[in-house]
């Protein structure tokens, strides 16, 4: 459900048919969907602690974990002002009311390191989970001329191993971390989750059953020493364009994605 606002080139768009709503740009950024909803379900539905929303944009993957999870609470993080300011927006939403007081903003780059990462307001073991969505487009794919959009989607070198190393900062032992990127991010994922967390479950996204995957959604736990396993994969669509049974459950909150 959409109610375009021309004059200001924004949307504002219902979640979870109605859990929740979010103020996005109209033609300018990175509008959220599907990938942030399943983000947000590697969540497990009994999660309580607090969560950091690494790389937020307007807010749709944390909102999306707070709505699902009622004793939960969410820091979106980004460095982008003008996405936070999305987020802000939908805060003060009449719809969003029962969600406000669990949900905070930060505006900080996640790539920083130290003392310059705590003093930014991501301090050193303060959250129980992280989620993450970061830029996955490689810089030798074609560019958008919107720069608040390449802003979301290009990556940059050793982008996952900045991110994890960030989440591995920022994550109390044994908290969990999910993420979302293309297959072909996996090998650095992975290397870049190596000796920092562990007990990693990998769940493939396909289109339809007689595709590859277009997407990867990885959790694991910090400090966990578990191997690596590979989890029943997501169809999206079954025969035309609608969504499977299981995927409209976890796109709209009434499923998690690893059954938990």
């Amino acid at each position: 459900m959409n109610e375009a606002m021309t004059e200001e080139e924004v949307t504002l768009d219902a979640f979870h048919r109605g859990a929740f709503w979010l103020v996005q740009p109209a033609r300018r950024g990175h509008r959220a969907g599907v990938d942030a909803m399943m983000l947000a379900a590697a969540v497990p539905g009994s999660f309580s602690g607090r969560l950091a929303d690494l790389g937020s944009g307007a807010g749709a993957a944390g909102f999306a974990v707070v709505a699902r999870c009622r004793a939960s609470s969410v820091t979106l993080v980004d460095r982008s002002p003008e996405m936070l300011e999305f987020a802000r927006r939908s805060l003060a939403l009449e719809q969003n009311e029962d969600l406000r007081n669990r949900i905070d903003i930060l505006e900080a780059d996640v790539t920083l390191a130290g003392k310059e990462r705590n003093a930014a307001g991501l301090e050193d073991r303060s959250f129980d989970f992280a989620i993450m969505n970061p830029p996955f487009n490689a810089g030798v794919d074609r560019a958008t001329p919107d720069a608040l959009k390449r802003l979301a989607h290009v990556m940059d070198d050793d982008l996952f191993e900045r991110w994890i190393r960030t989440a591995t900062a920022i994550v109390k032992p044994r908290g969990g971390l999910a993420l979302i990127a293309r297959p072909g991010s996996l090998h650095a994922i992975l290397m870049a989750m190596a000796g920092r967390f562990g007990n990693a479950e990998i769940l493939p996204v396909h289109p339809r059953e007689d595709a590859a995957a277009i997407r990867i959604v990885v959790r694991a736990r910090a400090g966990a020493r578990g191997g690596l396993s590979v989890r029943p994969p997501l169809f999206l669509h079954g025969k035309g364009d609608s969504f499977t049974a299981r995927a409209d459950d976890i796109n709209n909150g009434r499923a998690s994605l690893f059954g938990d």
